[in-house]
């Protein structure tokens, strides 16, 4: 949803028909995820991915015969459909694409916005299948389990609820069957991670356009004015003026976060350790040589830290690419983050100068 939101805000402010197009299941080697979503007007206009470029084509033309109608379709793309072909979609995979108007949910998008917007989890309940009388109303739950929304189906009413707090704690979406003619689609919308950089240097600069193209939102914390200028960090979405030790308690470091200490300064750099060890970031890393590092696991251990703690640090920070360029660190830096974020074991098995 965050990838449409922009377009979909002026299109609405200029009362455009909308259809939203969203994957809501995939088999094999399917280009694009489950929750990918795109977005199409009446005039023509999209916004959004479903395929990667795949099956746009043919999801733009369907969207015109949802927004006449007033209905959703449920789409299939696959290498054995003879669509798919026709569509180009020969990369071996399967998706499951679901079609509507927006209308469907313009009554919960501005809650839904603020949801996403304020960092809080949320799930989505849509109606894949079941009777025509249900289409178009949905359900959002949000993580202080506040319901909004109209869909009702009294018999699994419960068992509905349950599901949807369930994906909620857990941050995945999924279809679900509810008896012989209803499925569901329970959309997840955790919080976008967070990549928390301490030190507005050079490195910086070329670090954030990088998270940015990778989905995260980006904070950049340093108390010294001259570094910390807005001018040289208008990518950021946060740009705070201040001590790690007066900013990351408040930011409530959770398994969403990354956080990446780049200062060269041990008056930056330790506190903003110190905190990050002791919360629950899912990836730290500092900057800095093998002797700067040992420094540095030095002054920590004597301030407290146990080793298991600073175990949790990624230094030198970055994949071993061999890069020296400030542009090449910041690949081995973005690229270490991602693998801690999907969860991929990375092993260089051949290194050449």
């Amino acid at each position: 949803m965050i990838d449409v939101i922009k377009e979909l805000d002026e299109w609405i402010s200029n009362g455009e028909e909308i259809a939203l197009a969203t994957v809501v299941n995939t088999w094999g080697s399917a280009p694009r995820p489950v929750g990918s979503r795109m977005a199409a007007t009446h005039s023509g206009r999209f916004a959004g991915s479903v395929s990667g470029g795949c099956v746009e084509g043919a999801v733009i033309e369907a969207s015109q015969e949802v927004l006449a109608a007033g209905k959703p379709q449920l789409l299939t793309f696959g290498v054995a459909d003879e669509m798919a072909w026709e569509v180009g979609l020969a990369c071996g995979g399967t998706i499951q694409v679901l079609l509507e108007p927006f209308t469907a949910l313009a009554p919960l998008y501005p809650a839904l916005k603020e949801l996403l917007d304020s960092r809080n989890p949320a799930v989505l309940v849509n109606l894949l299948t079941g009777p025509p009388e249900l289409f178009n109303h949905k359900l959002l739950i949000s993580n202080t389990s506040s319901i909004l929304g109209d869909l009702e189906i009294p018999s699994t009413q419960e068992q509905l609820l349950s599901l949807a707090r369930d994906h909620l704690r857990q941050g995945d979406s999924a279809i679900h069957q509810l008896g012989d003619d209803i499925s569901l689609f329970i959309e997840s919308f955790p919080p976008p991670p967070r990549l928390i950089i301490i030190g507005a240097v050079h490195l910086t600069q070329a670090l954030l356009p990088m998270a940015h193209a990778a989905g995260f939102d980006t904070v950049v914390v340093d108390p010294r004015g001259t570094f910390a200028a807005p001018e040289r960090f208008e990518g950021a979405d946060q740009l705070i003026k201040a001590w790690p030790q007066e900013t990351l308690p408040d930011l409530n470091l959770n398994k969403h976060d990354y956080v990446v200490v780049l200062s060269h300064d041990p008056k930056l750099d330790d506190p903003a350790l110190k905190i990050s060890l002791r919360s629950n970031a899912r990836y730290i890393g500092a900057l800095g040589s093998r002797k700067t590092h040992k420094d540095r696991l030095k002054r920590l251990k004597e301030a407290g830290l146990p080793n298991e703690q600073l175990a949790r640090i990624h230094a030198p920070i970055g994949l071993p690419l061999g890069g020296r360029s400030t542009g090449e660190v910041a690949v081995s830096i973005i690229a270490e983050i991602l693998l801690s974020k999907n969860d991929v074991e990375f092993h260089i098995s051949k290194v050449t100068s």
